[in-house]
């Protein structure tokens, strides 16, 4: 029991530190989109962008929330679905660029915090959006698939007062939430490694490790960032690195992978709850993080080839 209480106060300090950065990212984040979708300004880039989607199966309207997701949660990305008349085909390709690229803004600036490029992680997730959306338009078939039916309603700023109000209701909301998770994520890490469960976990999952070309030293960081997300994963990824537990190589090639393949429970359950058939948005997912890791692996050898 002694061994226990030490971790949690070993946790809490570090775990708080985290919270704090995690949240004054996140805050002002959530309010300049609520700004952003008051003066309408998500709307005239979305104009802009639907050219582009007509090209992967795509109605240029779908355009808005593909750009809501760049900045928010997966649950405003489903609320704006609603409001669309889609086919469950139109939905699937939808979901996969929402999934590799939601939360973009603030997970990219998390990944940096441990080493990895900014420019490089946007590449490669809108890429990567963009990429599978392509393979879906090819490889869907065009008959089957049926209408989707709204359910939700987009939430409507009658005034700058509105924005301030649900900002503060969804920052409450936002608070609470993040402290539990990575409270309880610190105090369970070290827990873990007080125990010298860490090293079962990453011989458990060191084969699956080695197939996706990560160290079987990110094995805890890989299962948090599937059930929990990449925001959270990667902040256990910044506590591992400042404690040398993972080398900023390994923590670079976990960001490539995660960058492209994360939260495989609650991301993809909520797509499936919608009808959005699961195969075709994890398949997909899992396969371009294996082609992005190891052609990073790749480019890293030719790279000390010719130097």
């Amino acid at each position: 029991m002694k061994r226990v209480v030490f971790c949690i106060r070993q946790a809490i300090p570090k775990a708080t530190k985290t919270i704090v950065w995690l949240l004054k990212l996140m805050l002002p984040v959530v309010l300049a989109v609520s700004f952003m979708q008051y003066f309408g300004i998500m709307d005239w880039l979305a104009q802009y962008l639907s050219p582009v989607f007509t090209h992967i199966g795509l109605p240029g309207a779908s355009a808005i929330a593909f750009i809501t997701s760049l900045f928010l949660p997966l649950y405003s990305v489903l609320a704006v679905i609603a409001t669309l008349t889609l086919g469950i085909r139109e939905i699937t390709i939808l979901a996969i660029m929402c999934l590799i690229s939601h939360s973009l803004i603030i997970e990219t600036a998390v990944q940096k915090k441990t080493g990895s490029s900014v420019a490089v992680m946007l590449c490669v997730r809108i890429g990567m959006s963009f990429f599978a959306a392509f393979l879906l338009n090819c490889l869907l078939p065009k008959a089957g698939f049926g209408l989707s039916h709204p359910t939700e309603h987009v939430v409507v700023f009658h005034s700058i007062g509105d924005v301030f109000i649900i900002w503060l209701k969804n920052s409450i909301a936002l608070i609470i939430k993040v402290s539990l998770i990575l409270y309880g994520l610190f105090i369970l890490q070290n827990i873990l490694s007080e125990f010298g469960w860490i090293e079962i976990l990453a011989r458990v999952f060191a084969p699956v490790m080695s197939f996706f070309g990560l160290s079987r030293n990110v094995s805890f960081l890989w299962f948090v960032a599937q059930t929990l997300g990449l925001a959270y994963g990667s902040a256990v990824v910044i506590e591992q690195v400042e404690n040398h537990t993972v080398t900023r190589q390994e923590a670079n090639l976990f960001n490539y992978h995660v960058a492209v393949n994360h939260s495989l429970l609650e991301d993809t359950l909520l797509f499936v709850s919608i009808g959005v058939p699961l195969l075709w948005i994890v398949i997909p997912r899992i396969g371009l993080a294996l082609l992005v890791v190891w052609m990073r692996r790749f480019l890293n050898r030719l790279l000390l080839v010719n130097t």
